[in-house]
């Protein structure tokens, strides 16, 4: 018999892997004060089963109930058969005359799934269906093909990849360049708004991963629904998927969503926090979350320490969303107009070398919810992350009106001014400040009468950041002689045409992605409270000439995680879900990791 199980919570573990079958045993009762969890523990392994704690949480007081999950294997169903019926037993225990006992203890047996290593080593007709071939697409599809691909070399044992892959595009062109090197990978024309043509390949493989824009995933999730397939994307659960939730059930469907970087890991990252949190009867006083794309530091090259490989009119867009977090016990609003004024500055003790700052990212709130700490936490915020002195310089050139999204009467014509005669007129838009100096005359020129243009125009307070905003307009081209092209009728057209030119990524430079959150834990009894805290890094990886992006690596390959788990019958939620159960985050993050797709975790008490 086990004198403490609390002191080994941590390794609650008896060599799992392996074992061929497998089920989710749930305990709810008096497990601790009455021992009942190692009563439970010795009977699994005295039949020769193994088990693995997936969630425990403990009863505050003698009166309160205790609750336990666990995986548990055997190497064949007789033996697990035996395992379960010796648990049922223990519940349901009777006395010599066959009157059944009561006993605080309930049992659940979920469902049995066999896979043994050979099983879940992925049978060829399994296959997987991509829609959509960007950047992110790659990645996926390679992890998913090959058993032996260039981002995971296999965990513990246990071999990853080797399904069929079918890539679809709009353009055959792309999937066909997405695919190109790849085995056991097919590329497709389809065009997912032809029902009939979606009905048909879901219809043919076993899981779908939709890289699709978000618009187009409840057509895709109404199809899997349809045919009784499961699908993943990396996309926000919104509205529209979320009234599917209970359909998906019925038809037992999973639809594994937000299963990427952000959000995704960072879902994986919290959730395997807080729970150990309140495993050790931990309450969860603080959560931050920091989470940026950015340049590499070698390729932080330009004014804005900043790049783009899209559109980005998305980021700007972004740029101008409200905010709303808990800080102390105090709900706090952040307009979107003042969104990049309400920058902080931000140093990892982990990273001394980053000069970052952080924004307040749209509605923390929601993450309590999700996480199940709103009652216990004080703090709740989740930031953005970019290099320090971005916010101050995209600030000053909302202030100047680049941002603005209405037709500007300058550029609207068919009379097609320079970027420099439009600079012209747009600072002089928007104020009633007199401009008294005689140095101007209609036009800017130099760098100093820029300078001296934003402040007396009330864009920027101090000189420095004056500064630091004409070496950016002078870096995007904005002061040149150079006709603006008729694609542009605003100033944010204009802005959004000269960053996709100016603030794009050179063939061989690298992104990067930085992921952080802390976790103030505090204990019953006056223990001591601790500070846990956990870091993603990323950078992208250039093999045979070609660079991924570490965007793409960490959403993508997320994404085919989450297929492979469904692939293999290890996720046994359905209906609309997102990974923030262990039967998720656990296997998720253990694959990850073996794919280089590490954390850095420390524990700091105080």
């Amino acid at each position: 018999m086990r004198k403490s199980l609390m002191d080994s919570l941590p390794i609650l573990t008896n060599g799992l892997s392996g074992k061929k079958y497998n089920t989710l045993v749930s305990l709810s009762g008096h497990l601790f004060d009455q021992f009942l969890i190692n009563e439970a523990l010795d009977i699994i392994e005295s039949a020769g089963g193994s088990f693995r704690l997936v969630r425990c949480e403990v009863g505050q007081n003698t009166n309160a109930m205790s609750f336990s999950e666990l995986e548990v294997g055997a190497d064949d169903s007789a033996m697990l058969d035996q395992i379960i019926d010796s648990l049922t037993s223990l519940a349901n225990p009777r006395s010599k005359e066959g009157i059944r006992k009561e006993r605080e203890l309930s049992l659940k047996i979920g469902k049995i799934s066999a896979y043994s290593t050979e099983d879940s080593m992925p049978r060829k007709e399994q296959a997987v269906l991509i829609l959509g071939a960007g950047r992110v697409c790659r990645p996926a599809a390679e992890f998913l093909t090959s058993k032996e691909n260039s981002y995971c070399g296999g965990l513990n044992g246990c071999d990853v990849g080797g399904f069929h892959v079918i890539v679809a595009s709009f353009y055959q062109k792309d999937a066909e360049e997405t695919i190109e090197g790849l085995k056991d990978a097919t590329a497709v024309q389809l065009d997912v708004m032809d029902s009939e043509r979606l009905s048909e390949y879901v219809s043919k493989v076993d899981v779908v991963i939709s890289l699709l824009p978000a618009s187009f995933h409840v057509a895709v999730a109404s199809a899997c629904i349809e045919h009784k397939k499961h699908m993943v994307t990396a996309s926000y659960v919104d509205d529209s998927m979320s009234k599917l939730d209970e359909v998906a059930k019925s038809a037992g469907v999973t639809i594994l969503c937000e299963m990427g970087l952000d959000p995704g890991i960072d879902h994986m990252m919290a959730m395997k926090m807080i729970d150990q949190a309140h495993s050790r009867r931990g309450k969860v006083k603080a959560f931050t979350s920091y989470c940026g794309g950015l340049p590499s530091p070698a390729a932080a090259n330009n004014p804005l320490a900043y790049k783009f490989s899209w559109n980005p009119a998305g980021a700007i867009k972004a740029g101008r969303n409200s905010a709303i977090y808990k800080f102390q016990g105090e709900i706090v609003r952040v307009d979107g107009n003042e969104l990049y004024d309400a920058s902080k500055r931000f140093r990892l003790p982990e990273l001394p070398a980053f000069a970052l700052e952080c924004l307040p990212n749209r509605n923390s709130l929601t993450y309590g919810d999700l996480y199940g700490i709103s009652a216990e936490a004080s703090t709740i915020f989740r930031a953005t992350l970019r290099y320090e002195g971005f916010s101050e310089i995209m600030a000053t050139m909302a202030r100047v009106g680049f941002f603005e999204t209405e037709l500007h009467p300058l550029i609207k014509g068919s009379r097609r001014p320079t970027f420099k005669e439009f600079l012209n007129e747009i600072l002089k838009v928007g104020s009633s400040t007199p401009i008294t100096t005689g140095s101007f005359k209609g036009s800017v020129g130099s760098d100093e009468e820029l300078v001296e243009r934003l402040i007396m125009l009330g864009h920027c307070k101090e000189k420095a950041t004056a500064v630091r905003t004409v070496k950016t307009i002078k870096f995007l081209g904005l002061n040149e002689d150079v006709e603006v092209p008729a694609a542009c009728s605003s100033a944010f057209d204009v802005m959004c045409l000269q960053m996709e030119e100016r603030l794009s990524y050179g063939s061989k430079e690298q992104d990067m992605v930085l992921l952080h959150h802390e976790v103030e834990v505090e204990f019953p009894d006056d223990g001591p409270r601790e500070n846990h805290r956990a870091t993603l890094l990323e950078f992208g990886r250039t093999k045979n000439g070609k660079t991924t992006t570490a965007m793409a690596l960490t959403v993508g390959i997320p994404a085919a995680v989450g297929a492979q788990l469904l692939l293999q019958n290890r996720i046994q939620q359905r209906g609309v879900v997102r990974p923030l159960q262990s039967e998720v985050y656990i296997p998720a993050l253990e694959i990850l990791e073996a794919c280089g797709i590490t954390l850095l975790e420390k524990v700091e008490t105080s």
